[in-house]
């Protein structure tokens, strides 16, 4: 098994020159168990639909197709896992084979070496090791509904190309066109299905392959034998084998065209994105089409690894949620049927409602209007806005935070939605309990549930908490979903329900409900109103990473621990106590807290520790789950020098900038620029601020701020000082009409 190899080895050879050449995609690939990044070197465009890699493994949840310590490559794989924790569905795999086909992933696997391997999000290329002494190297690129891949073959022995269709127990179809050089079929595994409420008999992920040169000879399989005499076949564990003459000196070329509207719409979206052929120039396109994207960001004064953790944390961020709709319309995961139309899917809302979406508002502006407007499309065509679509219903994770990325969306001038529409949606899910809900703990991941919305809202309707006794996790729901209210009282306030504004706001306070005053913390309570065990009732954390979970009134939980001294102190213990869990998202915005209680140095010196401990510029250089751009973007944002710990408000808080420059083109045309003079890995303090030349004593800017452009410049230095320690934000309380 190979060692986790120093970075310059795996770097690539050319000195970089472009913001593509400083992402390095085997960042936080490796790791075992699904306790790690669970990142791929995946190929694809920002936000494609059909991420390509190598498949070192075969995924399932909890398991990615790509490790960085595995020494065999088994296929190349058009993968939809968003997430190690998550499913695949509706993939396809490819693999060159010499000598005759070879249809288990035990049998077709070659070795390969790091040194023969390179990636980037443009481009993927490998050379394995086949019997004899032969090689086989593999190049791919890809476009947002397609892969392209070149297999170059040695001269001795048969050349073909294996497609897996489906794996053992799962049902689908191939069949082989020699006449068009295709291989057509679908997948209808869906991972993740035992996890959500919808059967979806319709679901497929459809896919064309197309090969430039004709085949030789063809046949179709089932269950790992050869189908004699047949073009076609439907069963469980189907592909396709395709032969080719000697090809010594040129490569063998396919593209392969995905789809979950049919396999024709995947004939569509390879005639639209591959109309000819071309390797290089593809490449060069997907090269360029990043190079664009990163190159919204420049900076100055970072070392080298820091500007190789950026740019790939900004990569990762810019995949997800995953582009579901193709050229106009969209098969939909809620109600099984195709629509006019564009759409997104693989939305980790509860990790990414907290930096992932806010980023993509500064980053991706064009693409917020249709993110919004597909949760809304889910809402009419599903009933309810998705916790975590994958594709659809999976009802992992608590509360219903899309209320976030609607109320984000709306506060920050979005207008390319139905804001009515998005008021109706956000309105259900604070008032309408899911079916069953006094009937059902609502445990986690619990198969084959009614989609769980808020669990326990019956409950919270009359008691204003979701009692343990009655609801798992009530603890921590109650906590998260009294954030949700603030942001449907948002977008009550922004479409002109003043009541509901007053009213969810006054509800949002409900969090108050679970602090303990004997002990400090936040506990759950019983249906009876008694207290739970210190325990009971929490998601992914425990009291100390629940204590400041109202992101819309740091200042109220303030003066539920006595004041600023007070909580400042339950703040170092935190930290001081290893209670801070930077691999979980609850934990993310602790570090920016102190600027709330008066010290916002403490949050500078917080700020700068998390980004040097828990990212780094090797394979395993993400603390925890990379969760669809979460963890890398709270690194960007670290580094720009804010961070949104309450997205719906529109405010970022300020940490302490991790370069000396760092430029933001943005999408009106105008710039933000952070200076930090005098940075360095010591002067990680601010001594004084100013935003386009104005003093600047609050440790907090707004969206409006940063979008109207400007510099905004720090003074840098290697103690604390006092700047911005007279700031004091009103409590939640002080807004009630």
């Amino acid at each position: 098994m190979l060692g986790i190899l120093p970075i310059s080895v795996i770097a690539a050879a050319a000195a970089p020159t472009t913001p593509i050449d400083w992402v390095n995609p085997y960042i936080g690939t490796a790791g075992s168990g699904s306790e790690y990044g669970g990142t791929m070197p995946l190929v694809t465009t920002p936000f494609g639909m059909t991420n390509w890699t190598a498949q070192t493994r075969q995924n399932r949840v909890g398991v990615s197709s790509y490790n960085y310590a595995d020494t065999h490559i088994e296929g190349f794989i058009g993968t939809h896992q968003p997430a190690i924790w998550m499913g695949d569905y509706g993939y396809v795999t490819l693999m060159p084979e010499l000598d005759g086909a070879k249809y288990t992933p035990a049998a077709r696997r070659l070795r390969f070496s790091r040194k023969d391997e390179t990636a980037s999000p443009a481009g993927y290329a490998v050379t394995m090791q086949a019997a004899g002494g032969r090689q086989i190297r593999t190049e791919l690129t890809a476009t947002d509904h397609c892969g392209y891949l070149r297999f170059w073959f040695p001269k001795a022995g048969q050349a073909g190309v294996l497609i897996e269709a489906t794996r053992p127990g799962i049902h689908g179809y191939v069949e082989v066109d020699q006449a068009r050089h295709e291989v057509r079929g679908y997948n209808p595994d869906r991972q993740d299905a035992v996890l959500g409420p919808l059967a979806l008999p319709n679901f497929r992920g459809y896919f064309v392959v197309r090969f430039r040169q004709p085949m030789n000879t063809a046949h179709v399989y089932m269950d790992g034998a050869a189908v004699d005499g047949r073009h076609d076949v439907e069963g469980s564990n189907v592909g396709a084998y395709v032969g080719f003459d000697s090809t010594a000196g040129e490569p063998i070329e396919a593209q392969v065209g995905t789809s979950f509207i049919s396999v024709a719409q995947a004939e569509a979206n390879l005639d639209a994105e591959l109309p000819d052929w071309g390797f290089e120039a593809r490449r060069q396109t997907l090269k360029d089409t990043w190079n664009a994207k990163l190159g919204l960001v420049d900076m100055d004064g970072a070392d080298t690894d820091q500007r190789q953790i950026f740019y790939t944390a900004l990569y990762h961020a810019l995949l997800y949620p995953r582009l579901f709709s193709e050229h106009g319309h969209y098969y939909s995961a809620f109600d099984d049927k195709v629509h006019a139309g564009e759409s997104y899917t693989d939305y980790s809302i509860w990790d990414t409602f907290r930096a992932e979406h806010s980023l993509l508002t500064l980053l991706a502006p064009e693409r917020i209007d249709g993110m919004i407007q597909a949760l809304l499309q889910d809402y009419r065509e599903g009933g309810w806005m998705p916790k975590w679509p994958n594709p659809s219903y999976t009802n992992i994770m608590i509360g219903t935070h899309a209320d976030s990325l609607v109320a984000e969306a709306i506060i920050k001038g979005f207008h390319g939605f139905d804001w009515q529409l998005a008021y109706e949606a956000v309105h259900k899910d604070a008032t309408v309990p899911p079916a069953g809900d006094a009937t059902r703990r609502w445990r986690d991941r619990e198969p084959h549930t009614p989609y769980e919305a808020r669990a326990g809202l019956s409950y919270a309707l009359k008691l204003g908490y979701i009692p343990s006794d009655k609801v798992a996790e009530a603890a921590s729901s109650t906590l998260e979903e009294a954030y949700d209210d603030y942001a449907v009282a948002r977008v009550a306030q922004a479409t002109g329900h003043a009541d509901d504004y007053a009213y969810f706001l006054k509800r949002s306070a409900n969090y108050r409900l679970l602090y303990n005053p004997a002990r400090g913390f936040m506990q759950a309570r019983r249906s009876d109103g008694s207290w739970a065990q210190p325990t009971e009732g929490w998601t992914e954390g425990d009291q100390w990473v629940y204590l400041f979970a109202a992101l819309h009134d740091a200042a109220g939980t303030i003066d539920l621990l006595g004041g600023t001294a007070a909580a400042e102190a339950k703040l170092d213990a935190h930290f001081d106590g290893g209670h801070n869990h930077h691999d979980n998202e609850p934990s993310h915005h602790y570090g920016y807290l102190y600027d709330f209680t008066g010290s916002p140095w403490k949050t500078q010196a917080r700020v700068r520790e998390i980004a040097a401990s828990a990212y780094s510029n090797t394979p395993t250089g993400i603390l925890g789950n990379e969760d669809c751009g979460q963890m890398s973007a709270w690194y960007v944002f670290a580094a720009m020098g804010f961070y949104p710990l309450n997205p719906a408000s529109g405010d970022y808080m300020i940490g302490s900038p991790l370069f000396g420059r760092l430029a933001l083109q943005l999408a009106n045309g105008k710039r933000f620029v952070v200076t930090a003079r005098n940075n360095s890995a010591t002067n990680v303090y601010i001594q004084s601020a100013t935003l386009n030349g104005k003093p600047l004593d609050a440790p907090v800017i707004s969206y409006g701020q940063i979008m109207a452009g400007g510099t905004l410049d720090f003074v840098m230095g290697p103690q604390p000082s006092r700047w911005a320690a007279a700031w004091r934000p009103k409590p939640l309380a002080a807004l009630y009409p």
